[in-house]
Protein backbone atom coordinates (compact mmCIF):
# COMPACT_ATOMS: atom_id res chain seq x y z
CA UNK A 1 0.00 0.00 0.00
CA UNK A 2 1.40 3.71 -1.28
CA UNK A 3 2.47 5.64 1.81
CA UNK A 4 -0.27 9.04 1.93
CA UNK A 5 1.57 12.52 1.79
CA UNK A 6 2.95 14.21 4.68
CA UNK A 7 1.66 17.54 5.22
CA UNK A 8 3.12 18.96 8.57
CA UNK A 9 1.34 22.04 10.40
CA UNK A 10 3.75 24.45 10.97
CA UNK A 11 4.33 24.78 15.12
CA UNK A 12 3.06 28.21 15.86
CA UNK A 13 5.31 30.98 17.42
CA UNK A 14 6.10 30.71 21.15
CA UNK A 15 3.67 32.65 22.76
CA UNK A 16 4.70 36.11 24.75
CA UNK A 17 5.65 36.36 28.34
CA UNK A 18 3.37 38.64 30.21
CA UNK A 19 5.02 38.15 33.32
CA UNK A 20 8.26 39.58 32.01
CA UNK A 21 7.93 43.86 32.21
CA UNK A 22 10.03 46.08 30.31
CA UNK A 23 10.68 43.09 27.71
CA UNK A 24 9.24 41.80 24.94
CA UNK A 25 9.02 38.29 22.88
CA UNK A 26 11.33 37.42 19.93
CA UNK A 27 10.49 38.69 16.71
CA UNK A 28 8.10 41.43 18.39
CA UNK A 29 8.59 45.14 18.17
CA UNK A 30 8.16 46.99 21.56
CA UNK A 31 5.48 49.72 21.09
CA UNK A 32 5.97 53.25 20.38
CA UNK A 33 8.30 51.47 17.44
CA UNK A 34 9.01 52.86 14.06
CA UNK A 35 7.27 51.77 11.15
CA UNK A 36 10.56 50.59 10.07
CA UNK A 37 11.01 48.33 12.99
CA UNK A 38 7.57 47.00 11.94
CA UNK A 39 8.83 46.35 8.35
CA UNK A 40 11.82 44.20 9.89
CA UNK A 41 9.55 41.81 12.25
CA UNK A 42 7.33 41.28 9.80
CA UNK A 43 9.80 40.57 7.55
CA UNK A 44 11.38 38.14 9.94
CA UNK A 45 7.45 36.32 10.40
CA UNK A 46 7.20 35.81 6.29
CA UNK A 47 11.34 34.35 6.88
CA UNK A 48 10.41 31.77 9.18
CA UNK A 49 6.74 31.05 7.59
CA UNK A 50 9.30 30.53 3.98
CA UNK A 51 11.33 27.83 5.82
CA UNK A 52 8.50 25.83 7.45
CA UNK A 53 6.92 26.15 4.32
CA UNK A 54 10.26 24.76 2.21
CA UNK A 55 10.33 22.35 4.80
CA UNK A 56 6.90 21.05 4.73
CA UNK A 57 7.19 20.79 0.42
CA UNK A 58 10.71 18.81 1.15
CA UNK A 59 8.67 16.47 3.44
CA UNK A 60 5.86 15.83 0.75
CA UNK A 61 8.06 15.30 -2.27
CA UNK A 62 10.11 12.78 -0.09
CA UNK A 63 6.77 10.76 0.89
CA UNK A 64 5.65 11.15 -2.71
CA UNK A 65 9.33 9.20 -4.19
CA UNK A 66 8.44 6.71 -1.50
CA UNK A 67 5.06 5.82 -2.95
CA UNK A 68 6.74 6.20 -6.40
CA UNK A 69 9.30 3.64 -5.41
CA UNK A 70 6.55 0.98 -3.75
CA UNK A 71 4.32 1.25 -6.75
CA UNK A 72 7.28 -0.12 -9.17
CA UNK A 73 8.58 -2.56 -6.43
CA UNK A 74 7.80 -6.07 -7.76
CA UNK A 75 5.26 -7.90 -4.71
CA UNK A 76 7.95 -10.82 -5.90
CA UNK A 77 11.39 -10.35 -6.76
CA UNK A 78 11.61 -12.09 -9.83
CA UNK A 79 7.75 -11.79 -10.45
CA UNK A 80 5.50 -9.78 -12.56
CA UNK A 81 6.69 -6.12 -12.35
CA UNK A 82 4.26 -3.29 -10.14
CA UNK A 83 4.14 -0.76 -13.12
CA UNK A 84 6.00 -2.67 -16.21
CA UNK A 85 5.72 0.36 -18.85
CA UNK A 86 6.82 2.71 -15.80
CA UNK A 87 6.82 6.54 -17.91
CA UNK A 88 7.36 4.62 -21.30
CA UNK A 89 3.06 4.84 -21.70
CA UNK A 90 1.00 8.00 -22.75
CA UNK A 91 -1.55 9.30 -20.09
CA UNK A 92 -4.99 7.93 -21.67
CA UNK A 93 -7.85 6.35 -20.89
CA UNK A 94 -7.79 2.74 -19.98
CA UNK A 95 -9.84 0.10 -19.60
CA UNK A 96 -8.93 -2.08 -16.95
CA UNK A 97 -8.35 -1.19 -13.03
CA UNK A 98 -5.28 -2.91 -11.83
CA UNK A 99 -6.46 -4.65 -8.40
CA UNK A 100 -4.03 -5.81 -5.60
CA UNK A 101 -5.39 -8.98 -4.28
CA UNK A 102 -4.26 -11.78 -1.65
CA UNK A 103 -2.14 -14.14 -2.89
CA UNK A 104 -2.45 -17.78 -1.44
CA UNK A 105 0.46 -20.02 -0.96
CA UNK A 106 -0.06 -21.82 -3.72
CA UNK A 107 -0.11 -18.52 -6.26
CA UNK A 108 3.04 -17.45 -4.68
CA UNK A 109 4.79 -20.91 -5.20
CA UNK A 110 3.61 -20.62 -8.78
CA UNK A 111 5.16 -17.14 -9.41
CA UNK A 112 7.91 -17.66 -8.08
CA UNK A 113 8.72 -20.91 -10.05
CA UNK A 114 7.41 -20.20 -12.89
CA UNK A 115 7.44 -16.41 -13.69
CA UNK A 116 11.19 -16.55 -15.11
CA UNK A 117 10.22 -19.20 -17.42
CA UNK A 118 6.83 -18.64 -18.39
CA UNK A 119 6.05 -14.66 -17.90
CA UNK A 120 7.40 -11.55 -19.07
CA UNK A 121 6.44 -7.64 -18.47
CA UNK A 122 4.89 -5.51 -21.39
CA UNK A 123 7.74 -2.54 -20.84
CA UNK A 124 7.06 -1.34 -24.83
CA UNK A 125 11.13 -1.99 -25.37
CA UNK A 126 11.29 -4.54 -27.36
CA UNK A 127 9.27 -6.24 -30.03
CA UNK A 128 8.72 -10.13 -28.80
CA UNK A 129 10.03 -13.26 -30.98
CA UNK A 130 6.25 -15.49 -30.68
CA UNK A 131 8.35 -18.09 -32.70
CA UNK A 132 11.16 -18.57 -30.33
CA UNK A 133 8.67 -17.51 -27.39
CA UNK A 134 6.16 -20.43 -28.55
CA UNK A 135 8.69 -22.81 -30.25
CA UNK A 136 7.14 -22.19 -33.49
CA UNK A 137 3.72 -22.97 -32.55
CA UNK A 138 0.73 -20.68 -33.87
CA UNK A 139 0.00 -17.97 -30.86
CA UNK A 140 -3.13 -16.67 -30.16
CA UNK A 141 -3.47 -14.32 -27.75
CA UNK A 142 -6.17 -13.56 -24.85
CA UNK A 143 -6.74 -10.54 -23.02
CA UNK A 144 -8.01 -10.70 -19.56
CA UNK A 145 -8.44 -14.10 -18.48
CA UNK A 146 -9.56 -13.38 -15.00
CA UNK A 147 -7.91 -16.62 -12.67
CA UNK A 148 -7.27 -18.52 -15.48
CA UNK A 149 -9.34 -21.60 -15.73
CA UNK A 150 -10.86 -21.40 -19.13
CA UNK A 151 -7.10 -20.71 -20.65
CA UNK A 152 -5.89 -23.38 -19.09
CA UNK A 153 -8.18 -25.76 -19.59
CA UNK A 154 -7.65 -24.33 -23.35
CA UNK A 155 -4.27 -24.95 -23.38
CA UNK A 156 -4.51 -28.51 -22.00
CA UNK A 157 -7.16 -29.27 -24.70
CA UNK A 158 -5.11 -27.89 -27.40
CA UNK A 159 -1.36 -28.20 -26.97
CA UNK A 160 -0.78 -27.31 -30.23
CA UNK A 161 -1.44 -23.60 -30.24
CA UNK A 162 0.49 -21.22 -27.97
CA UNK A 163 -1.64 -18.63 -25.72
CA UNK A 164 -0.58 -15.41 -24.96
CA UNK A 165 -2.69 -14.59 -21.57
CA UNK A 166 -2.64 -10.90 -20.43
CA UNK A 167 -3.66 -9.56 -17.84
CA UNK A 168 -3.07 -7.52 -14.51
CA UNK A 169 -4.53 -9.66 -11.93
CA UNK A 170 -1.45 -10.84 -9.69
CA UNK A 171 -3.65 -13.84 -8.19
CA UNK A 172 -5.13 -14.68 -11.28
CA UNK A 173 -1.66 -14.96 -13.10
CA UNK A 174 -0.17 -17.53 -10.26
CA UNK A 175 -3.35 -19.43 -10.35
CA UNK A 176 -3.07 -19.42 -14.08
CA UNK A 177 0.46 -20.56 -13.54
CA UNK A 178 0.13 -23.19 -11.20
CA UNK A 179 -2.78 -24.57 -13.54
CA UNK A 180 -0.49 -25.17 -16.51
CA UNK A 181 2.13 -26.94 -14.82
CA UNK A 182 -0.33 -29.25 -13.11
CA UNK A 183 -1.50 -30.29 -16.08
CA UNK A 184 1.32 -30.11 -17.92
CA UNK A 185 0.35 -27.81 -20.82
CA UNK A 186 4.14 -25.45 -21.51
CA UNK A 187 2.11 -24.17 -24.28
CA UNK A 188 0.59 -20.92 -22.38
CA UNK A 189 2.66 -17.38 -21.23
CA UNK A 190 1.55 -14.83 -19.09
CA UNK A 191 1.90 -11.34 -19.99
CA UNK A 192 1.98 -8.31 -17.11
CA UNK A 193 0.42 -4.59 -18.25
CA UNK A 194 -1.31 -2.84 -20.80
CA UNK A 195 -2.61 -4.75 -23.58
CA UNK A 196 -2.75 -1.56 -25.76
CA UNK A 197 1.41 -1.10 -25.34
CA UNK A 198 1.17 -5.05 -26.32
CA UNK A 199 -0.28 -4.47 -29.40
CA UNK A 200 1.21 -1.44 -30.56
CA UNK A 201 4.53 -1.85 -29.50
CA UNK A 202 5.63 -5.87 -28.58
CA UNK A 203 3.92 -7.85 -31.73
CA UNK A 204 5.32 -7.94 -35.29
CA UNK A 205 3.06 -7.78 -38.13
CA UNK A 206 0.99 -10.37 -38.69
CA UNK A 207 2.49 -12.62 -36.16
CA UNK A 208 -0.81 -13.54 -34.09
CA UNK A 209 -3.24 -16.56 -35.56
CA UNK A 210 -6.19 -15.37 -33.28
CA UNK A 211 -7.21 -12.72 -30.82
CA UNK A 212 -9.73 -13.63 -27.60
CA UNK A 213 -11.92 -11.64 -25.59
CA UNK A 214 -13.88 -13.47 -23.30
CA UNK A 215 -16.05 -11.37 -20.82
CA UNK A 216 -14.23 -7.77 -20.72
CA UNK A 217 -15.54 -5.47 -18.38
CA UNK A 218 -18.79 -4.28 -19.99
CA UNK A 219 -18.69 -0.57 -17.69
CA UNK A 220 -22.18 -0.11 -17.67
CA UNK A 221 -22.65 3.03 -16.93
CA UNK A 222 -22.77 5.56 -19.75
CA UNK A 223 -20.19 7.70 -18.62
CA UNK A 224 -17.67 4.97 -18.77
CA UNK A 225 -18.52 3.43 -21.95
CA UNK A 226 -15.21 5.35 -23.61
CA UNK A 227 -13.35 2.91 -21.25
CA UNK A 228 -14.88 -0.34 -22.72
CA UNK A 229 -11.93 -2.09 -24.74
CA UNK A 230 -13.75 -3.48 -28.40
CA UNK A 231 -13.57 0.10 -29.89
CA UNK A 232 -12.79 1.97 -33.30
CA UNK A 233 -9.13 2.69 -32.03
CA UNK A 234 -8.57 -0.64 -30.45
CA UNK A 235 -9.47 -2.54 -33.99
CA UNK A 236 -7.28 -0.61 -35.53
CA UNK A 237 -4.25 -1.33 -33.24
CA UNK A 238 -5.28 -5.34 -33.46
CA UNK A 239 -5.59 -5.91 -37.34
CA UNK A 240 -1.77 -5.14 -38.64
CA UNK A 241 -0.71 -7.57 -36.19
CA UNK A 242 -3.22 -10.48 -36.97
CA UNK A 243 -2.94 -12.71 -40.09
CA UNK A 244 -5.45 -13.16 -42.99
CA UNK A 245 -8.07 -15.15 -41.52
CA UNK A 246 -7.07 -14.64 -38.43
CA UNK A 247 -10.43 -14.82 -36.09
CA UNK A 248 -11.28 -12.05 -33.55
CA UNK A 249 -13.21 -14.12 -30.83
CA UNK A 250 -15.28 -11.93 -27.94
CA UNK A 251 -17.81 -13.13 -25.92
CA UNK A 252 -20.09 -11.18 -22.93
CA UNK A 253 -22.91 -11.75 -20.85
CA UNK A 254 -24.01 -7.48 -21.08
CA UNK A 255 -26.20 -7.31 -24.45
CA UNK A 256 -25.57 -3.45 -24.51
CA UNK A 257 -21.67 -4.63 -24.75
CA UNK A 258 -22.29 -7.12 -27.29
CA UNK A 259 -24.44 -4.52 -29.36
CA UNK A 260 -21.50 -2.33 -29.49
CA UNK A 261 -18.97 -5.37 -29.86
CA UNK A 262 -21.48 -6.21 -33.27
CA UNK A 263 -21.49 -3.05 -34.21
CA UNK A 264 -17.95 -1.93 -33.97
CA UNK A 265 -16.73 -5.11 -35.49
CA UNK A 266 -19.31 -4.97 -38.44
CA UNK A 267 -18.18 -1.25 -39.53
CA UNK A 268 -14.71 -2.42 -39.25
CA UNK A 269 -12.77 -2.42 -42.92
CA UNK A 270 -10.37 -5.19 -42.03
CA UNK A 271 -12.79 -7.47 -40.14
CA UNK A 272 -15.94 -9.54 -41.52
CA UNK A 273 -18.20 -11.71 -39.93
CA UNK A 274 -18.28 -15.42 -39.94
CA UNK A 275 -21.88 -15.46 -38.86
CA UNK A 276 -23.92 -16.11 -41.91
CA UNK A 277 -26.89 -14.22 -40.83
CA UNK A 278 -24.40 -11.14 -39.90
CA UNK A 279 -25.28 -12.00 -36.29
CA UNK A 280 -23.83 -13.64 -33.10
CA UNK A 281 -22.11 -16.88 -33.42
CA UNK A 282 -22.72 -20.38 -31.48
CA UNK A 283 -20.28 -20.78 -28.57
CA UNK A 284 -17.49 -22.86 -30.39
CA UNK A 285 -16.66 -26.15 -28.90
CA UNK A 286 -13.35 -24.97 -27.64
CA UNK A 287 -14.46 -21.64 -26.05
CA UNK A 288 -15.19 -23.87 -21.83
CA UNK A 289 -17.75 -22.00 -19.90
CA UNK A 290 -15.53 -20.08 -17.58
CA UNK A 291 -16.80 -19.12 -13.78
CA UNK A 292 -18.31 -15.67 -14.87
CA UNK A 293 -20.32 -16.71 -17.48
CA UNK A 294 -21.84 -19.34 -14.97
CA UNK A 295 -22.61 -16.55 -12.49
CA UNK A 296 -24.22 -14.48 -15.45
CA UNK A 297 -26.07 -17.67 -16.36
CA UNK A 298 -27.23 -17.93 -13.00
CA UNK A 299 -28.72 -14.63 -12.93
CA UNK A 300 -30.77 -15.09 -16.64
CA UNK A 301 -27.97 -13.53 -18.33
CA UNK A 302 -27.93 -14.55 -22.36
CA UNK A 303 -23.99 -14.62 -23.38
CA UNK A 304 -23.39 -13.81 -26.96
CA UNK A 305 -20.33 -15.24 -29.14
CA UNK A 306 -18.62 -13.12 -31.83
CA UNK A 307 -16.12 -14.61 -34.40
CA UNK A 308 -14.70 -12.22 -36.94
CA UNK A 309 -12.15 -13.15 -39.43
CA UNK A 310 -9.06 -10.67 -40.49
CA UNK A 311 -9.57 -9.82 -43.88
Amino acid sequence: MSEQPLNPTPTPAEAPDDDAPGTAPAGTVPTGSTATGSTAADALADAATDVTADEAAALRAASFERARRLRQEPRFPGGPAADPAGSHHERRIRSFQPRRSRVTTGQQDALERLWPKWGLDIDGQRVLDLADLFDGLPVVLEIGFGMGEATAQMAADDPGTGILAVDVHTPGQGNLLGLADKAGSTNVRVANGDAVILLREMLAPESLDGLRVYFPDPWPKARHHKRRLIQPEFLDLVAPVLKPGAIVHCATDWEPYAEQMLEVLTAHPRFANTAADGGYAPRPAFRPLTRFEGQGLDKGHLVHDLLFARV
